[in-house]
């Protein structure tokens, strides 16, 4: 694991982290509850994914598409009325693919308290051109301790994420040898 972003992946100029970086806002509705009178959790993976999305846009220069999301985690729950914040930024980038981070922050409409971290979410996208192929990504240049910090760990979930989909692909194809 490198502490500092790889730039032989890509001739394109690398991006600092900021240039990207986005915050969706989003009033909770009673339509978007669940029968407990909450919101969806569903709801807030859309949120997520949304902001992610933007974020993916943006680092990448045009389109891109979800690849997976994993380590959704939500913290507490968010109810009708609340003021839900979705923080996004990149945290990492392949030759075509980038890991956004996201922060999910909710706080009562008509109140002054601080917002509450409710959630967070690790999403993987990837860039595509016109006819839906793979292009290559600018490198994300982290620019905090905390940046580089998100940029090694996404390395790790990286690592894990291919080592998984390696070892299911050799169980499956060891069964169907058999």
């Amino acid at each position: 694991m490198t502490d500092q972003p790889q730039t032989a992946h890509s001739e394109l100029p690398g991006k600092p982290t900021s240039a990207s970086r986005t915050t969706l806002s989003h009033i909770m509705t009673g339509s978007e509850t669940n029968l407990y009178g909450t919101v969806h959790g569903g709801v807030i993976m859309k949120l997520a994914d949304d902001a992610a999305g933007a974020v993916a846009g943006r680092h990448s220069g045009g389109p891109a598409v979800t690849a997976s999301m994993d380590e959704m985690v939500f913290l507490e729950p968010v109810r009708v009325g609340d003021l839900v914040h979705v923080k996004a930024q990149v945290n990492w980038t392949g030759r075509t693919s980038m890991e956004i981070g996201v922060r999910v922050l909710a706080e009562r409409w008509n109140e002054s308290t601080p917002a509450t971290h409710v959630g967070s979410a690790y999403l993987v996208f990837a860039a595509i051109d016109e006819s839906g192929k793979p292009r290559p990504v600018p490198p994300v240049i982290p620019e905090t301790e905390q940046d580089r910090r998100r940029y090694q760990e996404a390395q790790i979930r990286r690592t894990h994420r291919l080592a998984r989909r390696r070892a299911i692909r050799d169980l499956r194809a060891s069964r169907v040898a058999r």
